[in-house]
């Protein structure tokens, strides 16, 4: 369980892993006061920052297909982007088709750029 120090207030203004001195308090990873802080609510089980990121990678996954269309359907050329964002979209490429291999016992998975 993790421990917080409270200000005058009562509000938590640390959270540390395990007991340290000074005035500490041991609460539940559910208390209210604590997932406030970390801002969680109890409702939703994760914060703004995780469900973000989460946006972002699931963005991310999007953005890879729309290029990907443009190239195949030739509306874009691989060399119209910069020299930088090649490599980075090659690079994933390429990370997502040894991963779908291996998920799909396919060493010869094939993608779209």
């Amino acid at each position: 369980m993790p421990h917080v120090l409270r200000d005058a207030n009562g509000d938590i203004i640390a959270v540390v892993e395990r007991e340290c001195p000074g005035p500490t308090e041991e609460v539940p990873a559910d208390h209210p006061d604590f997932l406030a802080f970390v801002g969680r609510s109890a409702e939703d089980g994760e914060g703004n920052h995780e469900a973000f990121s989460r946006a972002d990678l699931d963005f991310i996954r999007v953005l890879e297909d729309l290029i990907g269309a443009l190239i195949t359907k030739g509306h874009l050329s691989l060399n119209d982007l910069p020299a930088e964002a090649q490599r980075k979209l090659l690079n994933r490429n390429a990370m997502r088709a040894r991963i779908t291999s291996y998920e799909l016992g396919d060493e010869d998975a094939d993608f779209l750029v």
